[in-house]
């Protein structure tokens, strides 16, 4: 049997199914029992939380044979037929492969046939913001006058990157960042379907490293459930390639007392070790900036007990506007280690293509 992936097999397949998006899914039910049922949808939000899968839920419900309470009900012929994605009424397309006019205008031919089965032809366009601006100006020729058997759900995270005469002519919905206790609610709910055991705590390290994404939360409990022992934190740690937090406290906590050569030191083990430095700056930067929540509100996150007095040794140590100065400069640090990283990989690549 084809093994399935976690996001894929857990993928919500009504509005009540879906997490922590309820602003979104209560107006779009509304919209359909009401019907009045907008010709352009744009889906704004990031990675993770839920955009493509709330289309694909929209597609079917406004098609359904059998709606109830602006829901469709997954089993009626167009349902069945959507979900196994075998009905031409229904076009997916990744505009950051096929980012053509003529990619276009291929939809712009197509929308004139009236649908073979469903009540409406549907045009769920992913990444939009990639388009080309002949593509761009090729749908907005659509956009303006489209005929009423035709829906366009736009989904991008880069809303800024298109155009405002698209982006005017679309209802436009934005996804929020789900929270760690939706992400943890879900994971428990996938955890028990799937006999996966796991720690609370390995729960709440996962919810914060998707940072609210619920897909990546799910991409990481699978990578992690490739073992047949228990998940714990420090498994999850260990397989994302994240540095133990005591490290990290060594790390922090000689920048803190001015010793430059302690935090050398354990910076070279950590690097010894095999661990990425991008992934290293970001869990300093995290560890600095709970320090400074901590100070601030006495807030503990996902720490330990023990975790928790060496957090607040450190708090004491140091101050608020310190706290603030040194997360500044570690993320320029990041930024300016990214863009060095993207150079070189791009003078690497055009090396490679003038050796061939």
């Amino acid at each position: 049997m084809e093994y399935t992936a976690l996001y894929r097999k857990f993928r919500p397949l009504s509005f009540n199914e879906m997490v922590g998006q309820t602003h979104i899914t209560k107006t779009l039910k509304n919209q359909i029992n009401a019907g009045r049922i907008g010709h352009a949808y744009l889906f704004n939000g990031g990675r993770g939380t839920g955009k493509t899968s709330a289309a694909k839920i929209f597609a079917r419900a406004i098609n359904c044979l059998n709606p109830k309470d602006g829901e469709p009900c997954n089993e009626c012929e167009i349902c069945k037929a959507i979900l196994q994605g075998s009905l031409t009424d229904v076009v997916e397309m990744d505009a950051a492969s096929n980012n053509s006019v003529e990619d276009i205008r291929a939809i712009r031919d197509e929308v004139n046939f009236l649908p073979t089965l469903a009540k409406y032809r549907v045009y769920i366009i992913d990444e939009v913001h990639m388009l080309s601006t002949g593509a761009f100006n090729a749908l907005l020729k659509t956009l303006e006058e489209p005929p009423e058997h035709v829906k366009f759900i736009l989904a991008t995270t880069e809303p800024q990157k298109i155009p405002t005469t698209i982006l005017s002519r679309c209802q436009r919905f934005d996804f929020k960042r789900i929270s760690n206790d939706d992400i943890i609610k879900r994971l428990k709910i996938v955890c028990k379907e799937s006999n996966i055991k796991i720690t609370e705590e390995a729960l709440k390290t996962i919810a914060v490293l998707s940072e609210g994404a619920l897909r990546d939360a799910l991409s990481i409990l699978e990578r992690c459930m490739q073992e047949d022992s228990d998940i714990d934190a420090e498994k999850i740690k260990e397989m994302v390639g994240i540095p133990k937090t005591e490290t990290i406290y060594k790390i922090v906590n000689n920048i803190i007392n001015y010793n430059a050569e302690g935090a050398l030191e354990a910076l070279d083990e950590v690097l010894y070790a095999g661990k990425d430095l991008q992934n290293l700056l970001w869990e300093i930067i995290k560890y600095i900036k709970d320090i400074l929540i901590f100070k601030t509100t006495n807030e503990t996150g996902i720490y330990s007990k023990e975790e928790i007095e060496k957090i607040e040794e450190l708090a004491k140590n140091t101050s608020k506007e310190r706290l603030v100065n040194l997360i500044y400069s570690l993320s320029e640090t990041r930024k300016r280690y990214e863009m060095v990283n993207t150079k070189r990989n791009n003078s690497t690549n055009r090396n490679n293509k003038i050796m061939c």
